[in-house]
């Protein structure tokens, strides 16, 4: 080979070592970044995927909770059993692999993003705490889906939940149209209101809790789960080039960077943060088919799509309390029942002993 091809072989190489690194870096995929997090909440530096299936588990596992299936997954560490978080906190970013986040503990890819909600861990706190009556705040701006349970309605009584609600927010004094840079970004759009409602909410959700301090300072542990659409809807309007889209990316990054910062202080920093990045969620494969055995008999009345009652997680205790108790009753019974057919009403009996006496005396 010639001296004069070798500057062209370099350059060949060199462009296919920028085509890999391009798509290496394309097929990064969803991601699952912790922000904060205690120090006995131990999260292990890695590359391990986990799916996005097994996302309430995990946080139901942060939370000392039990799960149904075991997490085979080296990600997070059992850690100490009478020391567990005040608060777990759950952002999912819908639109966007991945966030450029100034700072996080520990970060992981996501595979398998299919569409999960922490109902099951909400079940648990409340069924556990029933008597503290935990926050359990559960908020998606866009689908104006809201779940709220415990002080939660106290606390969040006045945070808007509709559009309509938080854009009227953001036209009042305070809002943080005042402190964003904007840029790009216009307070006339649609798209771009969504997104900026959203960034709205997180900062009211921090102002309500600061009003009410002493909800950190309770036994009973606390649940957020926030799913944000924005940057999906500025993808959509104005594709991911566009400067809309960074600066939007760059505004949520630093929100969310705060908004972690300011939760994981309140509740005394024993909270723990989590942001899911998701690009789209895939609807799960599931198979449909209809049984020829299928009956029209409703097993739930409150359901009118054939469902089972939901499994309580304390159906096993109160059936061993009802079972032995019920065998030692009918053991009790049993027992009574032979010594009073067997007993001497002469002998044994203090009523007859009593009246044997009363007679030898008159």
């Amino acid at each position: 080979m010639s001296l004069k091809n070798c500057p062209r072989m370099e350059a060949v190489f060199a462009a296919a070592f920028v085509f890999c690194f391009v798509i290496t870096a394309g097929v990064q995929g969803d991601s699952l970044n912790i922000l904060q997090a205690p120090e006995y909440v131990s999260f292990q530096k890695g590359e391990w995927p986990i799916s996005g299936e097994k996302i309430p588990d995990l946080v139901a596992l942060t939370m000392g909770f039990s799960v149904q299936e075991d997490l085979s997954w080296p990600g997070l560490q059992s850690g100490p059993l009478f020391q567990r978080p005040r608060a777990n906190v759950l952002v999912v970013v819908r639109g966007v692999d991945s966030l450029a986040l100034p700072q996080s503990v520990v970060s992981y890819p996501m595979e398998n993003p299919v569409p999960f909600t922490l109902d099951s861990v909400a079940e648990t706190v409340h069924s556990l705490f029933a008597e503290d009556t935990p926050v359990v705040l559960q908020l998606a701006p866009s689908e104006e889906r809201l779940y709220m349970l415990g002080k939660a309605n106290a606390v969040f009584e006045d945070l808007p939940v509709t559009l309509q609600q938080i854009r009227a927010r953001l036209s009042q004094d305070g809002s943080v149209l005042a402190s964003l840079p904007l840029n790009s970004l216009s307070r006339n759009a649609e798209a771009d209101l969504l997104f900026l409602s959203e960034v709205q909410v997180l900062h009211d959700i921090t102002a309500l809790l600061q009003r009410h301090r002493h909800l950190a300072k309770d036994h009973s542990p606390d649940l957020y789960s926030l799913e944000l659409s924005g940057l999906e809807e500025l993808s959509r309007r104005y594709g991911q080039d566009s400067p809309q889209y960074h600066d939007a990316t760059e505004i949520l990054a630093s929100v969310l960077h705060k908004f972690g910062e300011d939760v994981y202080g309140l509740y005394g920093n024993s909270a723990v943060v989590e942001v899911v990045t998701v690009k789209s969620f895939e609807a799960p494969l599931t198979r449909k088919s209809r049984s020829i055995l299928e009956s029209k008999q409703i097993s739930n009345p409150d359901s009118p799509y054939n469902l089972a009652y939901k499994y309580n997680f304390h159906y096993s205790v109160i059936f061993n309390i009802v079972l032995w108790l019920m065998i030692a009753l009918a053991l009790a019974v049993i027992v009574i029942s032979y010594n009073l057919w067997n007993m001497d009403p002469g002998y044994d009996s203090i009523i007859y002993r009593m009246t044997n006496q009363k007679i030898r005396m008159d």
